[in-house]
Order: structure tokens, then C-alpha cells, then sequence
């Protein structure tokens, strides 16, 4: 019996639910990495031991990494059997909420311990939101994108993620100029409190999604996975280490988000708050631009020379931006920021949601791709506590860190370039074996 005829997608209209739900979602898990930064240590920490409780801060950005890979788990498995559109209605859902406790939590100075304790279980929630939220977004555009246009079309969830590091950005620019005492008492609550509106926006737009043309044809022809994590795990668990590697390009978001925020506020350099915060809010303003370009750049040449290249500039930027740091000009930081993080970053930003999703067939694209990326992004997270600790003394000690995040620029590359080129493949193709390696398995048993 021939197969069922593929239905065609609608690019533009996943794109955009991608879009704009990565960017509501993304808003909500970034501010709290610069509250983390700024306003954490001194509202859900003992302030009697500042610097433990910076570190203590920094460790709970990384909580919900930690999070992320069991969350992962459950998602991809739920988003391969179920569907890509009801994972990423929930999750944005579970994202506006816990960001919006945390606006409600009570303070280290009026509870005590019980604080921080709510505060990392907040965290956690957000992980696990965070963690199927990419990858649904991912499965969903790509699963609806012409073969020749996919690279540009997913890449528009990567470029909604920066668009909600920029919103966060905005809102948190006022909230840091407030004088101290109304800053570290409320003023901090009110970017959070604003997740409610992530929450009514995000079922408003997703819950009017169709899912995609691959998933619906495989739903009807009754070739859903039944154990997506059993198939991935026995027939593709080389595409997950892959991803694993690649994903560590993630340290350099979060080296470049926290760690460096909080280096550059610091006492060694005295750049203020806002200037940085507005170094951010520009760097992701640029990569608006630069990602749908490479990402269309991607679909030309193909995905390894773009992302091979952005992993190993990005291995020497970070040299250049904290130096740059250290010396505290600030508009020399402002002028290496937009070239590291606003373009050379996202050359590899760009090109990753097509570039895995294309590693796995679609019964186990979203479970494949989630668990990949979020224990990549495990690492990558908690990059900021390590740099913490190997920064100096005085916190002032950037070499190491550059060396640290370069480190993982490197193994990034390594697997991206020791990987199969994809971006010619044909999307009902993604995933299978090349036909060559399959006629040699067949020569091999002949003889």
C-alpha cells in the first residue's frame, strides 16, 4: 500500500507560535538569572557572608538546569506519544506560574531559612518547563517547514529566546536603577509578578496550534512511538551523545548572562548595573538579526561550517570580553559585547534547533532532542558556580574562566564536526541511515 501523502505545513504560522511562546517562556527564566546576579544574595541570603551567598545565589541559577534533564524525560516522552502542541501549551503554562510565586515569596530577612529553600523549589519548576519547551518549539517548526527552508524557519525559536532576553532585560533596567532600600524590599517582585501575563498570553496563542503534518500522518497511520525513550536510547543514543557535546555551547549564555554580569558590578570594576544589563538587552538585540540570517545561511551551505565556526570564534570572543571587562571601559565591553554575544554567538545559536532535530526521525525527535539538550545544558548551567570558584579570592580573576568556557567551545565543535551533514536530507529521511552505510551492512552479511 503506498503511503499516506505528506500534508503540507504551515512554516509561518509555527514559526511564529514558536516565536512568541519561546519569548514569554524565555522572559520568565532569564530575569531570574539577573536577579540572581543583582538582588538575589541580599534578599534570599544570609547578608552577614556576602560572598557565600553570591555563590549560594549563582548555584541556584544552576538548580534548574539540574532540573532540566529529568524534566526532559517525562516531556519528550509525553511530546512524542501525545504531540508537540500540548507540551508546549503546558509548559508555558508551568513556566508564568512559578515565575509568578516566586514574585510572592517571603524574604531571608522575614523568614529565614524557609526562603531560599521556596526559592530553589521555584527554580525547579521553571526547569522543568524550560525543558520541553525548546525542543517541542523545535519539533514543531521543523516539522512544518519546507526541506530547503528549515534551518531558517527553527531558527525563529532560538530568535524568540533572545527576544525574551531582551524583554527581560528592559523590565529589570528600571527595577535595578530603584534606590536600594526599594529595590531590595519590592521593586525586585515586580518582573516576576508580571509572569501572569506570560501565563494568559501563552494559552491564548498556543492553545490555538495545529499540530504537525509529520506527527498527524504518523498518528493516522498508527506509527506513533509507543516507548519513544526505549526506541532513542537503543537505536539513537550516539545522536544523544552528540547532542550532549554540542550543547555545551550553552556555557557561553550563561557565562556571558550571570558570571560576567556579576564580575563586571563587582568592587574590581565598578561598571554599574544598568550599563550592563543595557550591554545584554543590546548584544540580544543584535542576535534578533544575525540568527534568521545564519540560519538561512545554513540552509546554503549546510549546518556544520556555521555552527564549527560560531563554536570556535566564540572560544576566542570570550577572551576578548572579559578582558575587555577588566579593563572597565565601558564602551569598549559594549562594542565586544555586540560582536561576541550578538553575532558570533549566534552562529551557533542559530543553526542547533535545526542541526539536532535533523539527527532523529520524528518518533523520537522531541524525546531525543530534549534529553540531549537539557543534560548539555545541565553543565552548562552550573558553569557559572564553577567559574565562581575558580575566579580568585577576590572574584576578580577572569583568565580561568575564559579558559574554562573555551574549553567547552572546543568539544562543542569536535562533535558538531565529526557529525552528518543534514541540511540536504529530506525531512521524512531525517534521522535513517545514509543508504550507503546501509548497503555496506548488507554487503557484510553476504559474506
Amino acid at each position: 500500500m503506498p503511503p499516506t501523502p505528506t500534508v503540507q505545513g504551515k512554516p509561518r504560522k509555527a514559526a511564529f507560535a514558536a516565536w512568541i511562546g519561546s519569548a514569554l517562556e524565555y522572559y520568565d527564566f532569564f530575569i531570574y538569572g539577573s536577579a540572581a546576579a543583582l538582588v538575589f544574595p541580599k534578599v534570599f541570603f544570609d547578608p552577614d557572608d556576602p560572598a557565600t551567598a553570591t555563590l549560594i545565589s549563582l548555584a541556584t541559577f544552576g538548580v534548574a538546569y539540574a532540573a532540566r534533564p529529568i524534566g526532559a524525560l517525562f516531556l519528550g516522552h509525553f511530546g512524542d506519544r501525545l504531540g508537540r502542541r500540548r507540551i508546549m501549551v503546558w509548559t508555558l503554562m508551568l513556566m508564568g506560574l512559578s515565575t509568578f510565586l516566586i514574585g510572592c515569596l517571603p524574604t531571608y530577612g522575614q523568614v529565614g531559612t524557609p526562603a531560599p529553600v521556596l526559592l530553589v523549589a521555584m527554580r525547579v519548576l521553571q526547569g522543568l518547563s524550560a525543558a520541553g519547551e525548546q525542543a517541542s518549539a523545535n519539533s514543531m517548526t521543523l516539522e512544518h517547514a519546507p526541506d530547503h527552508r528549515r534551518g531558517y524557519f527553527t531558527s525563529f525559536t532560538l530568535n524568540g529566546t533572545q527576544a525574551g532576553q531582551i524583554l527581560a532585560t528592559l523590565v529589570f533596567i528600571p527595577i535595578a536603577s530603584l534606590p536600594e532600600d526599594q529595590l531590595y524590599t519590592w521593586g525586585w517582585r515586580i518582573p516576576f509578578l508580571l509572569s501572569v501575563v506570560v501565563a494568559v498570553a501563552g494559552y491564548v496563542i498556543r492553545r490555538k496550534l495545529e499540530e504537525t503534518p509529520v506527527f498527524e500522518q504518523a498518528a493516522a497511520e498508527d506509527a506513533v512511538a509507543k516507548l519513544p525513550l526505549a526506541e532513542l536510547l537503543r537505536d539513537h543514543w550516539a545522536s544523544v551523545l552528540r547532542v550532549i557535546a554540542a550543547a555545551l555551547i550553552a556555557t557561553v549564555s550563561t557565562i556571558f548572562s550571570v558570571w560576567a554580569l556579576t564580575y563586571a558590578t563587582s568592587d574590581a570594576v565598578g561598571l554599574s548595573r544598568t550599563g550592563m544589563l543595557w550591554v545584554n538587552g543590546a548584544a540580544n538585540g543584535v542576535a534578533l538579526l544575525a540568527i534568521p540570517l545564519w540560519a538561512h545561511l545554513s540552509d546554503r551551505i549546510g549546518r556544520k561550517p556555521v555552527f564549527v565556526g560560531g563554536a570556535l570564534g566564540c572560544g576566542v570572543m570570550i577572551f576578548v570580553y572579559l578582558w575587555a571587562i577588566s579593563t572597565g571601559s565601558y564602551p569598549l565591553v559594549f562594542f565586544v559585547g555586540l560582536a561576541f554575544f550578538g553575532v558570533v554567538y549566534s552562529m551557533a545559536n542559530g543553526i542547533w534547533p535545526s542541526f539536532y532535530g535533523e539527527m532523529f526521525p520524528a518518533r523520537v525527535r522531541l524525546s531525543g532532542m530534549a534529553i540531549g539538550t537539557q543534560i548539555g545544558f545541565a553543565i552548562a548551567g552550573f558553569a557559572v558556580t564553577f567559574a565562581a570558584e575558580i575566579d580568585g579570592p577576590a572574584g576578580d580573576d577572569w583568565f580561568p574562566v575564559a579558559v574554562f568556557t573555551a574549553a567547552f567551545c572546543v568539544i562543542c565543535a569536535v562533535a558538531v564536526a565529526t557529525g552528518r551533514e543534514t541540511h540536504k536530507v529530506p525531512t521524512a529521511e531525517l534521522g535513517l541511515r545514509p543508504a550507503k552505510d546501509a548497503a555496506r551492512e548488507r554487503v557484510g552479511a553476504t559474506l
